[in-house]
């Protein structure tokens, strides 16, 4: 279950989807790089760590962010390139 509010995870999930610009995952395991490290890259690119500090670090943890970040770029509107 994830612990995020449906209002953070909207946000989130607009920001990035959004990102035109979006690096393909393709590109970061090409690179020896993890899927993790992508999602996390993605939020970071998106979304400021002050709204991140202010708005979801007072009621959730990393691990909940990582499931929410799984599943909004397991979004097919998310261009993920070739895998």
């Amino acid at each position: 279950m994830m612990k995020l509010k449906p209002e953070h995870f909207a946000a989130i999930k607009s920001a990035i989807l959004r990102d035109a610009a979006a690096p393909y995952l393709r590109d970061y395991l090409a690179r020896g790089l993890t899927e993790k490290r992508w999602r996390w890259d993605l939020l970071h690119r998106n979304v400021s760590a002050a709204w991140i500090c202010a708005n979801v670090y007072p009621y959730a943890n990393d691990e909940h962010l990582d499931t929410a970040l799984r599943r909004i770029t397991a979004d097919p509107t998310l261009e993920k390139g070739a895998q």
